[in-house]
């Protein structure tokens, strides 16, 4: 029989090569880490964050702050009938004044208020650093899936190839009297069916550019560097109870909590009123005495229960409310960093179960049918059957290892840059098969 094809490895082996040739004569390749600083660098959402926080630090000095002085100016008791209306100076009783008042505030409530500013800066850079993780996740992610479409993309690519040759195998065959017409459009059927998938891929990946440029704009033209290590994280499998506290999520969860104790130490502090001080001077007309007066205001709560008690109440209540929904988030983060974990482990063993096993026997069927088939003791459906087979079981692994993947990234990005809190662990070792 014709030869029909090269070794599945070699085309594979022969694409990569061309792809970093090509790679390496044009533009600089962006690596993920590369990515993640871009997207951190445009990202107008942190900076809008960063501006919060100053503006609630600034708020928190102004609020600690006494009010302003009240300035009063007056005319009192000024005839309007009689022989010296509208007169300012002739009437004993009219005078001119001016008066100064002041709020005295106490220092508890100002430093509560002060304190509450401080709470909303600190929950700003929470939210902050909460946007952060989710840019860098969603960079990552989107990076990732660029990088497996292309590959999922140079894998078609190379196996369209030797499907051609098999085309013009059956058609060789068929000329020379020792094929049927059936196995001409058989093979023809299979490239086919390659050909409608390399167009799925080409469609995936153009949206897996737009998702990437969506996060570091032009630099998503760019060719991408190699790909991380995905067989290791960071995150500590066996302190993540004690990480949670850590998670952006949950911080920004306490210090909404933080929020509401800060606002209900003001409510309790205003159970007690402010006392107001007033000085005022008073001018009469010249052949009488000019005036001092002193006024001291205090409000006098008439119905603190069902006012004031009530506000302080409804303070607490959302203190426990947040302090409800932290400790709700915390549970289900962690339910959910594990289960991230032991998927990422599971599929990392399949990877392995089919880098050991499924993938080779694919090829070797794939070999024997065509040996029985070039050897005329087999039909070519059978060789056909068997690359479909090896095909499908090769997408199959690079789907999975892009579901890994995915899981990665989510497990990387939930460790802070720069924030370490453990070396990093070991590949996932495969179990038994």
């Amino acid at each position: 029989m014709v030869p029909v094809s090269m070794p599945p490895l070699a085309c594979l082996v022969l694409a990569g090569c061309m792809l970093f040739s090509a790679a390496s004569h044009g533009q600089a390749a962006l690596t993920l880490d590369q990515a993640l600083r871009a997207a951190q660098d445009r990202s107008h959402q942190l900076a809008a964050l960063h501006a919060a926080a100053a503006a609630a630090r600034e708020m928190a000095v102004a609020a600690g702050q006494r009010p302003d002085p009240t300035l009063r100016v007056g005319l009192n008791n000024l005839p309007v009938d009689g022989p010296d209306r509208f007169s300012v100076t002739r009437d004993f009783m009219t005078m001119r004044s001016v008066a100064a008042m002041q709020e005295l505030t106490g220092r508890d409530k100002l430093s509560a208020r002060s304190a509450r500013f401080e709470r909303e800066a600190e929950a700003a850079e929470a939210a902050r650093a909460q946007a952060l993780a989710t840019l860098r996740r969603e960079t990552a992610m989107a990076w990732l899936d660029r990088h497996f479409q292309e590959q999922m993309l140079d894998l078609l690519r190379a196996l369209r190839a030797e499907a051609g040759l098999q085309i013009e195998a059956a058609e060789a065959a068929y000329r020379g009297g020792r094929g049927g017409q059936a196995d001409v459009f058989a093979a023809r059927s299979a490239v086919a069916l390659i050909d409608d998938r390399l167009r799925q891929t080409e469609g995936q990946l153009a949206v897996a550019k737009t998702r990437l440029a969506r996060w570091v704009g032009d630099e998503a033209r760019q060719a991408l560097g190699a790909a991380p290590s995905l067989a290791a994280i960071r995150l500590d499998e066996g302190r993540v109870e004690s990480q949670l506290a850590q998670q952006p999520e949950i911080v920004m969860l306490l210090k909404q909590e933080e929020i509401a104790r800060a606002e209900a130490d003001i409510a309790q502090r205003n159970k007690r009123p402010d006392w107001s001080v007033e000085l005022m001077l008073s001018q009469r007309g010249p052949a009488y005495s000019n005036m001092v007066s002193v006024n001291v205001s205090l409000p006098l709560p008439v119905d603190p229960k069902n006012r004031q008690d009530r506000e302080l109440a409804a303070r607490l209540a959302r203190v426990e409310q947040a302090r409800a929904q932290r400790e709700e988030a915390t549970r289900a983060h962690g339910a959910e960093i594990r289960g991230w974990l032991q998927a990422w482990r599971s599929d990392r063993n399949r990877l392995a179960h089919y880098d050991g096993s499924l993938i080779p026997l694919a090829a070797e069927r794939t070999r024997a049918a065509l040996a029985a088939y070039r050897g005329g003791g087999g039909p070519l459906a059978a060789v056909l059957e068997a690359r479909r087979i090896e095909i499908d079981t090769r997408l199959d692994r690079l789907r999975l290892e892009m579901d890994a993947a995915a899981l990665w990234a989510r497990l990387e990005t939930l460790v802070p840059p720069g924030h370490d809190t453990a070396a990093p662990q070991r590949p996932a070792q495969p179990t038994e098969q």
